[in-house]
C-alpha cells in the first residue's frame, strides 16, 4: 500500500511548517529552527527543502504551458476567502484541502490519462481528461456504485478482441445450450428452456462474455451496477466526475484514471468528514 514519505525522526513536512512558523513567532526565524534540530532531522530539512524547490519547478513549468492554479482561481469568482476548499494538481498528481494559506490535509491522487478512444458508430472520440477549473462538490455519496460507460465496454472489447452486443428490451441472445440471455425487468438473466431465469452475478473482472461476444447491459439493470470500485466513498463534482476512493491503490500518484480523481480509500474516507456539500474544487 502506498504511503507518505517520513524522515528519520518522522518529522513530516506539514511538521515541520509548523514549527518552523511557531519558533518564527517568538523570533527565531527558519536559522533558528535549523539550529534547535538534530542532525537527523536538519538533513530531513533539507530534503524537504529540496522537494519543495522540485513543486515550485513543477508548478512553473505548469503555468508555462497554461495549465496554471491562478487560472484555475479566477475562474467564476476566485479563491472562496474564509471557506475551506480543495486544489488538485493534474501535473503533481497531489490534492489539499486548504483554508486561505494553510494546508489541513493533503495526500497524492491519480488523475486522467489523457488517452482517446474511438466511440462506437462514430467518429467522436472519448477523451480521458480530468476536467480543469473551477468546480464544486455537488452531493456526497456513501458506498457509491459505478455505472460503467460504454467506454468501459469498448475498452474491453478492444483489449480482448471481444464482439460488442448492445443488449435491448425484447432481444435475446441464444446460447449452446438451448438458454438465451435475455433482459427480465432490471435484471440480465440466463433463460432455459422451461422459462426459468437466473441473474447474472456481473462485476468489474466478471461482464457477461459468451464466446467471442461480451454483452453489454443497459443502463439501470443490476448487471450494470458495480460495487467496490469507486471505494466506500465519493464527492461527486458534477458530469459524472468525482473525488472517490479506489480498487486499484497501485493507480495512486499517476495519470491513470478515465478522467475521475482517484485516492486512497482510507484519504476519501477522512475527506468525506472534512468536506461538506458545496466547497469549491479548483482543479489545474
Amino acid at each position: 500500500m502506498d504511503t507518505e514519505p517520513t524522515s528519520p525522526l518522522a518529522i513530516t513536512a506539514p511538521t515541520f511548517r509548523r514549527v518552523a512558523l511557531a519558533m518564527a513567532g517568538i523570533g527565531l526565524g527558519l536559522g533558528g529552527v535549523v539550529a534547535w534540530l538534530t542532525p537527523a532531522a536538519r538533513a530531513a530539512q533539507a530534503d524537504l527543502a529540496a522537494a519543495e524547490q522540485q513543486r515550485d519547478s513543477v508548478r512553473r513549468e505548469a503555468a508555462a504551458a497554461g495549465d496554471s492554479l491562478s487560472a484555475a482561481l479566477a475562474a467564476k469568482g476566485g479563491a472562496p476567502g474564509d471557506t475551506a476548499y480543495l486544489v488538485v494538481s493534474i501535473a503533481e498528481n497531489r490534492l489539499w484541502l486548504k483554508r486561505r494559506d494553510s494546508v489541513l490535509f493533503t495526500t497524492r491522487v491519480a488523475t486522467g490519462t489523457g488517452g482517446e478512444l474511438k466511440r462506437v458508430g462514430s467518429k467522436a472520440m472519448w477523451k480521458f481528461d480530468t476536467p480543469r477549473g473551477r468546480l464544486k462538490v455537488e452531493r456526497k455519496d456513501e458506498n457509491p456504485m459505478w455505472a460503467p460507460p460504454d467506454w468501459h465496454f469498448v475498452e474491453l472489447a478492444k483489449k480482448r478482441k471481444l464482439k460488442l452486443v448492445f443488449l435491448r428490451a425484447g432481444m435475446t441472445v441464444p446460447l449452446p445450450d438451448g438458454s438465451m440471455i435475455a433482459l427480465s425487468g432490471n435484471d440480465v438473466v440466463r433463460r432455459s428452456p422451461n422459462g426459468a431465469e437466473v441473474p447474472y452475478d456481473a462485476r468489474e473482472g466478471r461482464e457477461i462474455i459468451v464466446g467471442r461476444r461480451l454483452i453489454v447491459p443497459p443502463l439501470g439493470t443490476h448487471q450494470r451496477r458495480f460495487a467496490g470500485v469507486l471505494g466506500p466513498f465519493r464527492l461527486y463534482l458534477g458530469d459524472g466526475y468525482g473525488i472517490h476512493g479506489t480498487d486499484i491503490p497501485s493507480s495512486i500518484g499517476r495519470s491513470a484514471s478515465h478522467g475521475c480523481i482517484r485516492v486512497r480509500n482510507e484519504d476519501i474516507e477522512a475527506l468525506y468528514q472534512l468536506v461538506p456539500v458545496g466547497t469549491p474544487v479548483f482543479v489545474y
